[in-house]
């Protein structure tokens, strides 16, 4: 039995929309998710109680910051990551490959791997698909992700192709290393914006027969058209057996249209991000809590959201903490973009149960705004 299976419930009789189960040997979760990111085993200003508290399933953690610090050799001592970081329910981690990869002059790629100097202490570090799985497997984590390299945006052809053909190699020598029955491997499809090229990756990726596959290269920069271009295009090639995980995407209207091409997964930094700039996340726009309007506005963020900061808080006092530049109402903040994702999600999800996730996807856009509200 694979450690990762996913379990199809519902498909969208007029698109790609699906709702499922992926099961993990930490628990099986509901799909489709958005996954908060726990970068260094912790979500910024979030516990792990309060994650579970607001319908977090998985996590993502990061192998790049881990293997820099602590160190995987510290976290195997603790017992793994799981209890480590006080978290009983299915973590993900990604390859550190796009981290590694942004580091820009910091980093030198060659076949065998990547050499490059901490952006914590300058020292030279060297990652490859080998370490990054025997990092991975130290961590033990329940999803682990191939190591590979992400194509930037623009990227010309012969670069592009290049690199595609580098990270599928770099595939089956992580499949090579993995060792370990209690985690599953996902394969990374590469491409850039070359549709041949995502057919070949796809094609090559699939063949080695992963329990899970990511859309990497996407959300870099990208027209919003054009990705989801891509995405159509490589989705639709992907085993319908097996989850799919769109990487580093987490805004309403991009989780919404991931969907719609069949995406099962998502995380992105987004809502802590966002958060710790003191912008709440809301069903019609973003709200800037440190514009003067909200004073004395003694409302809730959002009229009849269940997280705990509108329960308890009103947008005049979360104003002033924001601007007093009090950790508290940044928390605040966190915890409701969090809670606002997690039960975007889950309404996502029952819509395609119901079969009304057209509708439903028609009028989220027409009354969401994409940029903050002034």
């Amino acid at each position: 039995m694979p450690a990762i299976t996913y379990e199809l419930v519902k498909a969208d009789a007029k698109t790609g929309a699906r709702a499922g189960i992926i099961h993990t040997p930490h628990g099986s979760f509901p799909t489709p998710i958005f996954m908060p990111v726990g970068t260094q085993a912790s979500v910024k200003g979030v516990s792990p109680e309060e994650l579970k508290d607001l319908g977090a399933g998985i996590i993502l953690s990061n192998t790049y910051h881990l293997f820099l610090r602590p160190g995987m050799d510290l976290v195997r001592e603790a017992g793994g990551l799981h209890k480590f970081m006080n978290w009983d329910r299915a973590i993900l981690t990604d390859s550190g490959g796009f981290q590694v990869f942004s580091l820009g002059d910091l980093r030198k790629i060659t076949e065998e791997g990547v050499t490059f100097r901490s952006h914590i202490d300058g020292s030279k570090k060297f990652l490859s698909p080998e370490v990054s799985m025997q990092v991975q497997m130290a961590l033990g984590s329940d999803i682990v992700m191939a190591f590979d390299e992400c194509v930037p945006y623009p990227a010309d052809y012969d670069y592009a192709r290049q690199s595609t053909e580098r990270t599928t190699r770099w595939a089956q020598r992580c499949k090579d290393t993995m060792t370990s029955e209690n985690q599953g491997l996902f394969g990374i499809v590469q491409g850039g914006m070359y549709k041949d090229l995502r057919t070949r990756s796809v094609q090559e990726l699939v063949e080695m027969d992963f329990p899970g596959y990511a859309v990497g290269g996407l959300s870099v920069g990208e027209p919003k058209e054009l990705m989801y271009d891509m995405l159509e295009h490589t989705v639709s090639q992907l085993p319908k057996t097996k989850p799919r995980y769109l990487m580093g995407v987490g805004t309403p209207d991009c989780l919404v249209e991931g969907v719609l091409h069949g995406i099962d997964m998502f995380d992105c930094v987004f809502p802590t991000r966002v958060a710790r700039n003191g912008t709440a996340m809301t069903w019609t726009g973003r709200l800037v809590m440190k514009n003067t309007e909200y004073t004395h506005d003694f409302r809730p963020i959002e009229e009849g959201c269940g997280c705990y900061a509108c329960r308890h808080y009103t947008r005049a006092y979360i104003r002033h903490l924001v601007r007093a530049n009090e950790i508290f109402g940044l928390r605040l903040l966190s915890l409701h973009n969090l809670y606002f994702l997690q039960h975007f999600m889950r309404e996502l999800r029952q819509s395609i149960l119901e079969d009304r996730f057209t509708e439903f996807r028609s009028n989220f856009l027409a009354s969401y705004q994409m940029t903050a509200k002034k």
